[in-house]
């Protein structure tokens, strides 16, 4: 046995687990608003309690090994933690890359370890619908930022005659809308368009309704439970999956469905 090829070996193993566990440690701080709230400006432990209204002692910890995996910055003569504006446009800016979010999905697969396990015994599928609500909702936080820099810019008008359509007046269908960021997004861009989003997974459904509401869009963004093979209407202008496509079930019935 060769030595170094274990020694090699044993140190992506140690990075890997670092990055497990750090996985966690992101997401507490993103669900507590910490990042946000260190972009700030640099703070100690104890003004950084003061700050987001958390226990010092718990604090302490985060920031200390979030400092020591780089993500965040410390100050040995100050003893003050803080973000850098890279660190900050990536992890408490919603309309940046929002990285936070991926570990959030990330921890929420995780949830379902024990039903993927059972269906390598099986065969049998574990369904969008069975995983944690942190899988739905970290995906729309992580995604929707890619979405508000291209969808409208760059995607839609690389269509031959979409854009005038949409702006004349058009009709489109989002199937896999999941909580309607990418729906929303379109509505907004196209005051004169109406949006029928679709998805089979009833609570992401819910949300989308919540956040078209909260909007002021509902009037022109309507959202459906259905799969992609038996969502509503026709003669649309525009018939839209993102990032969903490759996860469906029948993704040739869905392609079929929408030609």
């Amino acid at each position: 046995m060769d030595q170094d090829k274990v020694t090699a070996f044993l140190e992506r193993f140690v990075s890997d687990l670092g990055a497990t566990g750090a996985a966690g440690s992101v997401v507490i701080g993103h669900r507590l608003g910490l990042y946000q709230a260190l972009a700030d400006g640099p703070a100690t432990p104890e003004q950084f309690a003061e700050r987001t209204g958390c226990h010092q002692r718990y604090l302490t910890e985060w920031l200390c090994g979030q400092a020591a995996g780089g993500y965040v910055e410390y100050d040995p003569g100050t003893g003050t933690f803080s973000l850098t504006e890279e660190q900050a446009y990536c992890l408490a800016d919603p309309e940046g890359p929002n990285l936070a979010a991926a570990f959030r999905v990330v921890l929420g697969y995780l949830r379902a370890e024990q039903r993927i396990t059972e269906a390598f015994r099986t065969g049998e599928g574990v369904g969008w619908h069975e995983h944690d609500e942190d899988v739905f909702i970290g995906c729309d936080a992580f995604y929707r930022p890619g979405y508000a820099a291209e969808l409208v810019r760059t995607w839609i008008p690389a269509l031959d005659g979409v854009d005038a359509r949409l702006s004349a007046a058009g009709r489109v269908a989002d199937l896999g809308c999941g909580l309607g960021s990418s729906s929303l997004l379109i509505a907004e861009a196209y005051p004169r368009t109406t949006v029928s989003g679709s998805d089979y997974h009833t609570q992401s459904v819910e949300l989308a309704r919540k956040k078209a509401a909260e909007a002021g869009v509902s009037d022109r963004v309507s959202f459906e439970v259905a799969t992609a093979q038996t969502f509503s209407g026709t003669g649309y202008d525009l018939v839209a999956m993102f990032d969903c496509l490759h996860d469906m079930g029948d993704p040739v019935g869905a392609a079929r469905r929408v030609r």
